[in-house]
């Protein structure tokens, strides 16, 4: 009976070891940066050896310090990258609507709580058993609007004609292959799920709000006040100095379209979202937004296990020492599309890696500088921080056992010496 007894108080010691020792997971506790802290150039080397060892595609890197370039170096497969080569950024496009679609709430022209369907004439969400009032600008822009599509866009190929913005509404074509239908599946505003289809509907509100089309509209109000002279949402294949397009296994690739600008269909380079970095980064917030519209783009509204992750079109990495949050944006697609952008409101410090031919070289990296800014592991890096838990729970949860045995045997020793003595 002494023996079950303590065998039952070691499982529960160790299972609430265990949770101990995961939950400080979340905060860093057992894993360390790959450089010492405030050593750019330490960080810098260690990113050049992380795309120089194995990698056989395209990439480009740069490192902001205090608003100001500092660090940067290129990497090319088959061809010459410099830091204009403009690369795709996939998702990272959502980042650039999201400011759009700011720009028309800063200019009166967008009420961020308002229902979307206000805004809309040439499509509208297919019926649900939901209220579509709720399905507003903030919502769509946080992926809490209720939307379930998941949407992920399909390649297409040169030849192939991009369908109207209300036909890829009606029917999009999704990467996995399967049908989706953009709808709203859950309560509005229940919680957070990633929405391609959200940011597809934000794209015909800039249109719609703006009368202008959405590339127009992108490029008078973002691209232009930012001096950003060589993004476009033009096919790279018809454009000089642009990454050519590489599988995971380093074999080259086509080069794609895609149906929705606003969610997977920008192109730049490093140097030109060093600028627009730059140009948010300002105290004045800019030409771009105001201060206001930038630090309400990271409050939180999209939540994972209690943890804010998602502001209004800013993933939240991590929170900043100072009570802030590292924001930005990453973006993955086929074949082999990776970006990241990330900044530290904090000491105004940022990341830019675009990457072509690995499916997450630059969130890594991204990743790891998060770690090294902060102490913190960003949200996107769950695998790694859950991981870092396994040898303290196995330590740990061994020396839970052998106390208690030991507290037990003590115990054992102490009634035995009484018996005695009685």
């Amino acid at each position: 009976m002494r023996m079950l007894k303590l065998s039952l108080v070691s499982l529960i010691a160790v299972l609430v070891w265990i949770a101990l020792a995961v939950f400080l997971s979340l905060f860093g506790t057992w894993i360390s940066s790959v450089v010492p802290t405030g050593d750019s150039a330490a960080f810098t080397e260690w990113a050049k050896n992380e795309i120089g060892t194995g990698y056989q595609g395209n990439a480009a890197f740069v490192l902001i310090e205090q608003g100001e370039k500092t660090d940067q170096f290129f990497f090319g497969a088959d061809q010459k990258i410099t830091g204009d080569t403009l690369f795709p950024t996939a998702s990272f496009s959502k980042w650039i609507t999201a400011l759009a679609v700011m720009s028309l709430v800063e200019s009166g022209k967008l009420d961020l709580d308002a229902p979307v369907a206000n805004y809309i004439t040439r499509w509208q969400l297919p019926e649900s058993q939901f209220d579509h009032d709720q399905v507003t600008v903030r919502s769509l822009l946080s992926h809490t609007a209720g939307l379930t599509d998941g949407l992920g866009f399909g390649d297409y190929r040169e030849y192939e004609k991009i369908p109207s913005l209300e036909d890829e509404l009606a029917n999009p074509r999704g990467s996995k292959g399967d049908g989706v239908s953009i709808k709203v599946g859950i309560e509005p505003g229940s919680e957070f799920v990633y929405s391609g289809g959200g940011y597809l509907i934000l794209e015909l509100v800039v249109e719609e709000t703006s009368g202008m089309p959405f590339r127009d509209y992108v490029q008078t109000r973002i691209l232009n006040l930012s001096k950003m002279k060589r993004s476009t949402y033009a096919y790279l294949g018809d454009l000089e100095n642009a990454s050519a397009s590489y599988r995971a296994d380093g074999s080259l690739a086509p080069t794609y379209k895609y149906a929705s600008d606003a969610a997977t269909g920008f192109n730049s380079s490093v140097y030109d979202l060093a600028k627009l970095m730059i140009t948010i980064l300002r105290d004045d917030g800019g030409n771009v937004l105001n201060t206001d519209s930038v630090r309400a783009m990271r409050e939180p509204h999209g939540f994972l296990l209690g943890a804010g992750v998602w502001g209004l079109g800013a993933i939240l990495y991590a929170p900043s020492p100072d009570g802030d949050y590292v924001f930005g944006h990453d973006g993955g697609n086929d074949p082999a599309i990776n970006s990241t952008m990330r900044i530290n409101p904090d000491n105004g410090d940022g990341i830019i890696v675009l990457v072509s031919g690995h499916p997450s070289l630059a969130s890594r990296i991204g990743s790891e500088w998060v770690l090294w800014q902060t102490g913190s592991p960003d949200f996107l890096q769950l695998d790694r921080t859950l991981e870092s838990a396994i040898l303290p729970s196995a330590i740990g949860g061994a020396l839970c056992i052998l106390l208690v045995f030991f507290w037990g045997w003590r115990k054992s020793e102490r009634v035995t010496t009484g018996d005695l003595n009685g």
